[in-house]
């Protein structure tokens, strides 16, 4: 016992002497080629007085940033997460000024710009050697996972397992690759692109790969809240409009993000999946946790407390962590410069435009809202956190741009597989066992935009209907990136075009409006869901103009005399109440069509005009309404079709459903996120044992946006994080 403790703090100094060495030497070189950067007295030192300066001065360094570091994040928590995230670096370069005054007879001096690349460097390296260290030590790596285990349980009360090893039932990680759909994910395991996720595949005793079905309005917003909190009822697009209030309600808008999630917990009772010991990271809804990070429906939430604060602290409590994704997200942005660069040259098509600020969100979606999320999972990890949902939205983000099959997206799929691997490496280190569970919202389907196909936008085809001036120059419809408006959110600056968007200017003309290749209609000035017969009287033109374009597939209407119908080309008319998978104008649309459609009719607020775009089976290409060759939001092709991928050792979805509720399984697995979510709540059961669902006490009935919250659902008070917990450097 005695010879291993002596071995362990050995090994521990020679680490430490290592990282020092290190440092030393880096200074040393840095100012051998800065200019503004000396270690030497006017006059000149000797060699041996030159290397005690850099010693001295990255020693100094080395202990600022290890005891002040964490203290100055906690006191800056408070400012958006890209924006310490760019004051880290002149925070670090003043550490680096501080540690220069402390050498002694004044021979440290540096520029303050030259401070911020020095401190910079140094802290990459550092890490870098700190975790090359690590590798080379499994043992040392272990005991430090160990130690910071032992550290949760003891503050936390979990008593530990009579072996010693790891106690308690299994927690569940629930990582949502956005946007990935079904047969983009075996592909990209069968192609060698995604070897974690084809390690997992090939294993007899790990995961099995099922594919899932959308409602028909296949995007995040409905998506996540049917899995997160039970209940996706009245969403019927990513963005719809509210004839009572006048408003438009945009998923990716944290109002109206909290708003959704409001009313899908006044109508389950239930305050979400993670409301027992979860944590939500990068979701547009909080799925009840209290442990929140880049979580859209809580940035609507001011005031002390309200924001998701751990998450940030976990991350940015290592300067080298910025370091890192601050030179990604550059490299990330030269990279879509140049990609989009070399598809212009080429004259690849479809193709859409990708300059303006779309690198910098791009950057953002594939490097710091992943780094911040990854980060973040780990810390639930080593706390031994019951159930944690994340998502990832690069995948989606850059999909959207340059196409679901591209190579652009096929690189960012590869880089999503090392942070899966990542996080499963960890879980062997972690103080209770967890279940890795992989999932996506939906899928997305290729095609020509329907601007680009048809040289006019949706706005432009439904004014031309109406007999209302349409623009010479086609105004094509501004993509709907969720990364774009969680990029402002991040910025705490307001969405663009927020205020025209949420109050139409002209309520008496029709508001339209476009989720992928969802199309929707509303007419302000008539009261309630307008009727084919009010349409008819009023724009004849319109019914008929929609209904024949070859861009459109169907089109779904309230008739006053033979209830809903779905238009189609040739005069096809069909009621809801009749339609039948393999009939009439949406047959194309395969299985579940009709019960996607028939279910979003009877939701309060579905559009005067519901518009779905023309599908080909054969190419499985759509048109969006929206500038993206990459789309989702409607029926058609794979956007529907997305994926979970689940260890054997959990109950097959199939077996869970038959059991539960046999309408909402087909053999193509689960049908509809509410179905995904009885999945995903019956396997946290099996592991965990019952969730007790919130109390409801009056909290009943529609919710408006300025009623108060129910504490228990708000997240409001998560305590502080430790600076122990910081996260230690990933593994090779």
């Amino acid at each position: 016992m005695g010879d291993g403790r002596w071995r362990r703090a050995g090994g521990t100094l020679i680490r430490v002497v290592s990282v020092w060495a290190v440092s030393t030497l880096t200074m040393l070189a840095l100012a051998g080629v800065l200019p503004d950067f000396q270690l030497q007295a006017d006059d000149g030192d000797t060699v041996t007085r030159t290397a005690f300066t850099a010693a001295w001065g990255a020693g100094a360094f080395g202990l600022l940033s290890a005891l002040v570091w964490p203290v100055l994040v906690r006191a800056l928590l408070i400012v958006p997460a890209l924006v310490l995230g760019a004051l880290v670096f002149f925070l670090n370069g003043s550490l680096l000024l501080i540690a220069l005054r402390l050498i002694p007879d004044g021979r440290g001096d540096a520029a303050p710009e030259t401070a911020v690349v020095v401190a910079a460097v140094m802290s990459a390296v550092a890490s870098a050697t700190s975790t090359a260290l690590a590798v080379r030590d499994d043992d040392a790596y272990r005991r430090r996972l160990s130690r910071l285990a032992d550290r949760r349980r003891r503050r936390s009360g979990t008593p530990q397992s009579a072996d010693g090893g790891r106690g308690g039932p299994p927690g569940i990680v629930f990582v949502q690759l956005d946007g990935v759909g079904h047969d983009v994910l075996e592909r990209a395991a069968a192609d060698g692109l995604m070897p974690t996720v084809a390690g997992l595949l090939a294993d007899d005793a790990g995961h099995r790969l099922t594919p899932w079905t959308t409602d028909w309005s296949s995007q995040t917003g409905a998506s996540q809240l049917g899995i997160l909190h039970g209940s996706n009822f009245d969403v019927p697009a990513f963005r719809w409009f509210e004839k009572e209030t006048g408003t438009v309600m945009v998923s990716s808008r944290p109002a109206s993000a909290l708003e959704m999630q409001r009313r899908a917990i006044a109508r389950t009772h239930d305050g979400g999946l993670l409301t027992v010991d979860g944590a939500s990271r990068g979701n547009l809804f909080s799925g009840g946790a209290d442990q929140l990070a880049l979580v859209l429906s809580m940035a609507a939430r001011l005031g002390k407390g309200r924001r998701s604060r751990a998450g940030y602290f976990a991350y940015f409590s290592d300067p080298a962590n910025a370091v890192r994704t601050a030179l990604s997200f550059v490299a990330e942005v030269g990279r879509e410069i140049g990609q989009s660069v070399r598809a212009r040259v080429r004259k690849e098509s479809p193709r859409v435009k990708r300059g303006g600020l779309y690198p910098f969100i791009r950057a953002f979606a594939t490097v710091v809202e992943r780094d911040v999320v990854v980060a973040a999972v780990i810390g639930d990890m080593f706390a031994g956190r019951t159930v944690v949902y994340a998502d990832l939205v690069a995948y989606d983000e850059v999909a959207h741009h340059s196409g679901p099959f591209s190579g652009d997206a096929e690189k960012v799929l590869t880089r999503l597989d090392r942070s899966l691997g990542l996080m499963l490496k960890i879980a062997d280190h972690t103080p209770r066992d967890y279940r890795i569970v992989l999932l996506s919202d939906h899928g997305q389907s290729p095609g020509e935009t329907f601007a680009g196909r048809y040289g006019l936008t949706l706005k432009d085809l439904v004014r031309a209907g109406c007999g209302l001036p349409v623009p010479r120059r086609a105004q094509r419809t501004r993509s709907a990136s969720e990364a774009r408006d969680a990029v402002r959110i991040a910025l705490h600056r307001p969405v663009d075009g927020e205020q025209e968007a949420e109050h139409p200017a002209k309520p008496s003309e029709p508001v339209v409006l476009a989720s992928g290749n969802l199309g929707l209609v509303s007419f302000p000035d008539i009261e309630g869901r307008a009727t084919r017969e009010q349409l008819d009287r009023r724009y004849p033109a319109l019914l008929g103009t929609l209904a024949a374009h070859p861009g459109i597939g169907f089109l779904l209407v309230r008739s006053g005399k033979h209830g809903s119908v779905v238009l189609g080309r040739d005069g096809a008319e069909v009621p809801v109440a009749e339609l039948r998978d393999g009939e009439g104008p949406i047959a194309v649309f395969g299985p579940g069509a009709t019960d996607a459609v028939r279910r979003t009719d009877t939701f309060p607020h579905v559009a005067d005009v519901m518009i779905n775009s023309v599908y080909d089976p054969d190419t499985g290409r759509v048109h969006a309404f929206e500038e993206q060759i990459g789309s989702h939001g409607g029926l058609g092709g794979a956007q529907s079709r997305p994926f979970l991928l689940w260890p054997r050792t959990l109950t097959d979805p199939l077996d869970a459903m038959a059991a539960d509720t046999p309408q909402a399984v087909s053999p193509a697995g689960p049908v509809g996120a509410e179905a995904v979510h009885r999945v995903l709540a019956r396997w946290l059961r099996e592991l965990s044992g019952p969730q007790v669902p919130l109390r409801q006490e009056g909290f009943t009935g529609a919710v408006r946006v300025d009623e108060p919250f129910p504490d228990a659902l708000a997240g409001a008070d998560a305590p502080d994080p430790d600076p122990d917990d910081a996260l230690p450097g990933p593994r090779g």
